[in-house]
């Protein structure tokens, strides 16, 4: 029996990314691997035995389990597996260091993100590089959405993270050419968004969660650099209507309304026709999104393709690339990067963190066996 030493944000949540480990994990072990598991931010360095593999999420923090243990060449296969977008470098720069010692880069991602790769800095990346949809189990997700608000009186709301990749100042002037609209934000991090009221973390598997969500009729994400928002997909599942900028990873064939990237106006224009849209033809958009989520969207196809991965010969070189594309990258990555420059205060406090928790609470830097 080969073991897959699996390399990521391990958790008992149903949303990602917790729900990537636990239902690959699942798969995996019914496809007949002994599955070690290691949080992906922990410092460590794991030691393989002959056929052993290596998958998993690369932390921009050095010391990591990943980072630690992926120039090890006694691996019989090395798999990195991360939501991948080239918007902005400081998302995914630090990655250029390691991407040459991989077998394959899963990018877990939308499809604007790759049709768009041969315009970006990574773009050497491309022959390692496989492109992965991510998946949600409806069942974890349950429809909600039976009745759409009056038109005129539809509501918006945002899910998620006030990370810079979530460009939020777009979404407050956004907002704020639609004072008429109602905008909500159910996530945490800066104190709140201008124009939009904060419901802070809200638990969905609750009566009270599930009644927040039912009071708004679309999911509104407009990213700059955001590989592929789960929320969007969970959305769907709820019955919401997604709409979001295409460099949030997803484009009008996947079930979404596109809004331009940065220009208020033309987006304003967007959800305002929506007000006016009839509701059976926002009937029509649920129906074909849920079948979206069944025939694609979901687990089985999803770890399918990592197994593929595993099981593959496939060990492509990455493509040349230039001397200064290079040292912008590792410039990018040592003085910019939100990920892993220490010249970031939020970066050098999370290392902090990270280490003395990997030092101290033993339980939760070792490994743990699943067979």
């Amino acid at each position: 029996m080969k073991t897959i030493h699996f390399v990521y944000a391990h958790g008992p949540l149903k949303s990602c990314p917790n729900a990537i480990s636990t239902e690959l994990t699942s798969r995996l072990i019914d496809a007949g691997y002994r599955v070690v598991r290691y949080q992906w931010d922990r410092l460590g360095r794991i030691r393989p035995a002959p056929g052993d593999i290596l998958l998993g999420h690369p932390s921009g923090l050095p010391f990591t389990y990943l980072r630690r243990s992926l120039m090890d060449k006694h691996w019989s296969r090395r798999i990195l597996l991360y939501p991948f977008a080239h918007g902005r470098l400081d998302y995914s720069s630090f990655i250029d260091s390691m991407i040459e010692h991989c077998n394959l880069f899963l990018a877990i991602t939308g499809e604007y993100w790759i049709r768009s790769l041969s315009q970006s800095r990574l773009k050497h990346w491309r022959p390692k590089l496989r492109h992965l949809d991510l998946a949600v189990d409806c069942a974890d997700f349950p429809f909600l959405k039976h009745t759409f608000n009056p038109t005129g009186r539809r509501r918006v709301v945002y899910i998620g993270s006030s990370g810079s990749h979530k460009n939020i100042p777009y979404l407050e002037q956004i907002a704020s050419q639609c004072t008429d609209m109602t905008f909500g934000w159910i996530g945490t991090g800066r104190p709140g968004i201008k124009g939009v009221k904060r419901h802070g973390y809200v638990d969905f598997s609750t009566e009270e969660g599930k009644a927040v969500i039912c009071n708004y009729d679309f999911l509104l994400t407009v990213g700059n650099s955001d590989p592929n928002p789960t929320t969007i997909l969970e959305s769907m599942a709820w019955g919401l209507i997604p709409v979001c900028t295409p460099q949030s990873g997803y484009e009008e064939s996947s079930g979404v309304i596109n809004v331009p990237l940065n220009d208020v106006a033309a987006a304003s224009a967007v959800l305002r026709r929506l007000q006016d849209v009839p509701e059976d033809q926002l009937r029509a958009i649920q129906c074909a999104n849920i079948g979206r989520l069944i025939d694609h969207y979901n687990w089985d196809r999803f770890a399918a393709q990592v197994i593929e991965a595993i099981e593959s010969d496939e060990s492509p070189a990455v493509d040349q690339q230039t001397a200064f594309n290079k040292i912008v990258l590792r410039a990018n990555t040592m003085l910019c990067s939100e990920r892993s420059s220490f010249l970031r205060t939020n970066v050098l406090r999370y290392f902090m963190k990270t280490a003395i928790t990997s030092l101290f609470d033993r339980n939760r830097a070792e490994r743990f066996v699943i067979r």
